[in-house]
């Protein structure tokens, strides 16, 4: 296979590069950032692409954003994302976009060289490789993206304001409606989100962060 690497961790990438090399396999570029990455695709279209989330400027999502943009301007290049982070949200936008010659594996769930190969080899050849963890918190954050769908656009503002720590005497008075009209509302959120009366539970608190999960 022809390879490209993504990695900003030099000792990473050059353990990559030799690594495949052993292998067999023509690792045509090593870079360490997104822009590099597109760059190093443009010029010479490898059958598939090693791409770590976090690189620079921002370390944050540059290289699921790049992938994306690889499959959207490179059909052809496999894309195996390889980190030790899962950004769920753009995960699955670039599974959406994407749907075959895509994988995502973890850096510290690859306890063989020659799954992780094979795994390579798959994507080149247009398939898809998910490592389970991935597939849990993915399915995880669709979940919590449906329920709140279930919610009302008014439920929506009261749930927001809900989160920013505000009792509903103040809510009634941010949205211009009455206290019985805010509980009705918080009501239906509780039951919507499942969040049954309990003694031991703050229903607000997980209702926040129900929402601020999403």
């Amino acid at each position: 296979m022809r390879i490209v690497i993504a990695e900003d961790a030099a000792i990473m990438r050059d353990g990559l590069t030799q690594t495949l090399t052993r292998r067999g396999h023509d690792v045509v570029a090593a870079v360490g950032d997104a822009e590099a990455l597109r760059k190093a695709i443009a010029e010479h279209q490898p059958d598939v692409a090693i791409v770590d989330v976090r690189m620079p400027p921002s370390h944050t999502d540059e290289g699921l954003r790049a992938a994306k943009a690889i499959h959207q301007d490179f059909p052809k290049v496999g894309v195996l994302v390889f980190s030790q982070y899962i950004e769920a949200h753009a995960a699955s936008e670039l599974f959406a976009s994407a749907p075959t010659g895509v994988g995502y594996l973890l850096k510290d769930r690859v306890a063989d060289v020659s799954e992780f190969i094979d795994a390579l080899t798959r994507v080149a050849q247009g398939g898809t490789v998910l490592d389970p963890e991935v597939v849990r918190q993915l399915l995880g954050a669709g979940r919590r993206r449906d329920t709140l769908a279930a919610l009302t656009p008014r439920e929506k503002e009261v749930l927001s304001l809900i989160a920013q720590g505000r009792s509903n005497v103040a809510i009634a008075a941010a949205l211009f409606i009455s206290p019985k009209v805010v509980e009705k509302h918080v009501a239906n959120i509780f039951d919507k989100l499942g969040l049954a009366p309990s003694d031991t539970d703050n229903r607000r608190v997980i209702a926040a962060i129900k929402y601020l999960e999403s």
